[in-house]
């Protein structure tokens, strides 16, 4: 399966890759993300529900702290 992350294509073997197993695989477990799927903002609380798919186009985002 091929995605698209913050406009680079990355190859994965799982071809049934949850927005929630990306992240662990991404190493961002625990980083405070946004993660936009397609357009569409996928929200937190179903990142393990959201199935990814061939051709996926991903943005990723991480919040910055500061002052």
């Amino acid at each position: 399966m091929k995605i698209s992350i913050n406009g680079n294509v990355k190859q994965f073997d799982d071809e049934a890759l949850t927005v929630s197993a990306l992240v662990m695989t991404l190493n961002l477990t625990g980083k405070r993300l946004a993660i936009e799927n397609n357009g569409e903002i996928v929200p937190r609380s179903q990142f393990s529900e959201t199935k990814l798919q061939d051709g996926d186009m991903l943005e990723i985002v991480g919040a910055v702290g500061g002052g």
